[in-house]
């Protein structure tokens, strides 16, 4: 019944932009921090960006920083994360989660609760 879901994702060239969309089904994101992570072949799940419960703190990993912006509307129960400036480095099934109250160490995967099935990025020419 606590569902996250993700779409956005598709083929797009170097260079171009995805909006990606994660929406939770069976219980609202007012209380939770919600962080993107991805994932590559033969890669560990990595975190791209984080947004905290009021949307008022934000972290981006070093390699985004610049190129995606991470948002969310609590009212649609909804977080996006726009992905200007594709690379194909960033190649990867997308991830959100969920997670509530500590911030700071939502860079750490194992820390969340709920997670969507992932959509997948491709960049390439």
């Amino acid at each position: 019944q606590l569902q996250l879901v993700e779409s956005g994702g598709g083929l797009v060239q170097p260079g171009g932009s995805l909006r990606l969309s994660c929406r939770a089904s069976g219980f609202t994101l007012d209380y939770y921090n919600i962080g993107w992570f991805r994932q590559a072949p033969g890669k560990e799940r990595e975190g791209v960006s984080c947004i905290s419960s009021s949307g008022g703190r934000l972290k981006y990993a070093d390699s985004v920083k610049g190129r995606f912006t991470i948002s969310r509307d609590n009212a649609k129960n909804t977080v996006y994360l726009q992905m200007n400036s594709l690379k194909p480095e960033d190649t990867a099934i997308y991830y959100c989660a969920a997670k509530r109250r500590v911030f700071s160490t939502c860079v750490l995967a194992r820390e969340y609760d709920y997670w969507g099935q992932g959509t997948q990025v491709t960049v390439s020419s």
